[in-house]
């Protein structure tokens, strides 16, 4: 816990002289989403309020808007934790990935696209991949998916799809093997970029909805072993 409220500290300076809980819950929400803290930590009101110096009605304001956008959960008398989610909630997080996703692609127009974003997503997963960082290629591939859901121009859009891909990462922290997850999308995401390069939308989203079905099977097998591992004997 030592070093997760050092590194709140190093954000304190992110808040400036207009701190709000909107600011803060920013912060924790790119803190949970990087693993800093992990599904189940319990989040101290004294040291995280202490770390990034807003007062408690601001953090307990942040923990609300959270707790709302389902990356935290209070527990009557225990207090405030990460969300540790279950099957049923990675089965929803990618339908809602599928219809959203899906639907972007779908409604493209003609090309050009900006693929620029995407392209760069891309090329970071490589690199990554390629310096055996498999923890990164895990983000570079969200912020892929974060810049397809860009396509859209949509603010609404972005917005839902920021709590949707906060709540994903949850998920990834639990698995066991980055490599054996993250792997096989290398070479997708590239396809789909390509389809998009080559203006074939329809390909596209036929690439992309095998990839999410593929994908969910993955997180849910990972899912299923370890609450068959919490429950055994």
């Amino acid at each position: 816990m030592a070093e997760q409220l050092a590194g709140l500290a190093d954000d304190r300076a992110l808040l400036g002289r207009t701190s709000t809980a909107e600011r803060v819950s920013d912060i924790l929400r790119s803190r949970v989403a990087d693993g800093y803290f992990p599904p189940g930590t319990r989040l101290s009101e004294d040291s995280i309020g202490g770390a990034l110096g807003v007062s408690r009605n601001t953090l307990r304001e942040a923990f609300r808007l959270l707790t709302h956008e389902r990356l935290l959960v209070h527990e009557l008398n225990r207090g405030v934790f990460v969300r540790v989610l279950t099957v049923e909630d990675v089965e929803d997080i990618y339908r809602t990935r599928a219809l959203v996703e899906c639907a972007v692609v779908r409604g493209l127009g003609e090309a050009p696209y900006p693929l620029r974003g995407l392209a760069d997503a891309v090329a970071a997963g490589e690199t990554a991949a390629a310096e055996d960082d498999w923890k990164a290629v895990g983000t570079a591939n969200i912020h892929f998916h974060q810049e397809l859901v860009t396509l859209a121009r949509s603010a609404r859009t972005d917005e839902l799809m920021r709590s949707v891909f906060a709540e994903l990462r949850l998920a990834f922290h639990l698995v066991d093997d980055p490599r054996r997850l993250h792997e096989p999308y290398l070479t997708r995401n590239r396809e789909i970029l390509g389809a998009l390069e080559a203006g074939e939308r329809g390909a596209a989203e036929g690439l992309l909805e095998r990839y999410l079905a593929d994908s969910l099977e993955r997180v849910v097998e990972v899912y299923r072993r370890r609450v068959g591992e919490e429950h055994a004997p």
